[in-house]
């Protein structure tokens, strides 16, 4: 079964939709300083609102003051208030350095030598 609204009803709750995903997402998107909210986020891309500026290139995602990933992105396509992007690569962003060599599990944490 399927509604039909009049195009201001419509527009209305587009945007009671749109309102009500940017409170509810602490995600955000920041280029060259510039910070965007993002609406939502799946695997393969994010959504952000239409009238932001259309981005492109490598930007930085956050999740409040966590830093997710650093991507590369391009614009997919604009649909009902929303202009969407997917990545072409989503690296996620870790806390500590990489390490080039195996750290065994029974490694000692440290060094303790003898004073004496």
């Amino acid at each position: 079964m399927e509604t039909i609204f009049s195009k201001e009803i419509q527009a209305g709750l587009d945007q009671a939709r749109l309102e009500s995903l940017k409170r509810s997402s602490r995600l955000r998107v920041d280029v060259d300083g510039q910070i965007f909210p993002v609406l939502r986020m799946w695997k393969t891309g994010f959504a952000m609102e239409a009238d932001t500026p259309a981005l492109r290139g490598f930007i930085d995602l956050y999740d409040g003051s966590v830093h997710l990933f650093q991507c590369l992105i391009v614009t997919s396509d604009d649909e009902e208030g929303e202009r969407r992007y997917e990545f072409k690569r989503a690296t996620a962003v870790s806390q500590k350095p990489a390490v080039d060599f195996e750290i065994e599990d029974d490694a000692p944490v440290g060094l303790i030598e003898d004073a004496r």
